[in-house]
């Protein structure tokens, strides 16, 4: 039995589609925890076993692990607490669950900069870091995917593409560092989570195939949009400003500033591109398959 939180999310929902496809050839079944059984593919009505609610909730996560072989754990972010509270203190029902039913396995969505200079500081970044430690302290299997920013986060940037042809950041626009997207992120956690024949802890670093800086992007948005598209930079005290007039909580917005802030210093930069390391949607493809649509529609 394979459990997959967050299943209608950015990874959630390719991992699902995945799992759907070769979980049954594997003999494997399926459980989500899921708010909305509504937002469900079709394909997984009848096919997956649904625990309704929310898997920091003790209950439910009591109910969801019973009989599960293996787990694919996502924290949501909650803007409405601090670092810590959103990440580890959302995921003590479940560490108290994985050892009261004897999950051997779990797959984490974590993130890159381990062992660099700036992992220390780096806001949500160093959150998601001590949660690894947290989960692995449960004596499961722990497998950690360390992921740099994900191509996704430029569809939030689709109106200002559109309407101003600008996407913004905080980072120097000729900084290179990789770049993933979150099908190949569910592909790894598919395989880990259907060969388990993996021991102790680890991180598992999904890196794209290539790195690329905002200046980059930018000269493949416009290839691939027909139209000039630019990178702005936005100071780091503008951006804590906005986020702040969001009505976020402010540790958690000091929590992305501080992650932005360790990323333009190199924090994805401490792990070399191999064969096992990289992936394969390059952001080209990604664009004319996802963001142009939205950019365009």
């Amino acid at each position: 039995m394979i459990v997959i939180t967050a299943p209608t999310g950015n990874i959630g929902r390719h991992l699902l589609h995945r799992l759907l496809e070769s979980a049954p050839a594997a003999g494997e079944e399926l459980r989500v925890i899921v708010r909305d059984p509504a937002r469900l593919p079709a394909a997984a009505h009848g096919c997956v076993e649904v625990i309704t609610g929310s898997h920091g909730d003790a209950a439910v996560v009591d109910r969801a692990f019973e009989g599960a072989d293996a787990v694919f754990w996502l924290v949501p972010p909650d803007a409405s607490l601090a670092p810590h509270d959103t990440y580890t203190g959302f995921t003590g029902p479940a560490a108290k669950a994985f050892a009261a039913h004897g999950v051997g396995h779990v797959v984490g969505v974590s993130a890159l900069g381990r062992g660099t200079p700036v992992a220390d500081r780096a806001g949500l970044v160093t959150a998601t870091l001590a949660l690894d430690d947290f989960i692995a302290g449960t004596g499961v299997a722990y497998r950690a995917l360390a992921n740099p920013s994900f191509f996704e986060n430029l569809l939030e940037e689709a109106d200002s593409i559109r309407e101003r042809g600008i996407f913004t950041d905080v980072v120097d626009a000729d900084r290179k560092a990789p770049l993933v997207a979150t099908a190949d992120i569910a592909a790894v956690a598919a395989g880990l989570l259907l060969d388990r024949s993996w021991t102790g802890t680890d991180s598992v670093p999904v890196l794209g195939p290539q790195d690329l800086s905002p200046n980059d992007v930018a000269r493949i948005l416009t290839e691939q949009l027909g139209r000039p598209v630019r990178y702005e930079r936005q100071p780091f005290d503008e951006l804590r400003t906005t986020l702040v007039g969001y009505g976020l909580h402010e540790a958690f917005v000091q929590g992305i500033v501080d992650m932005k802030r360790a990323k333009d210093a190199g924090l994805d930069a401490g792990i070399a591109r191999t064969a096992d390391t990289a992936s394969p949607t390059s952001f080209a493809q990604w664009c004319a398959e996802s963001l142009k649509p939205a950019v365009l529609s």
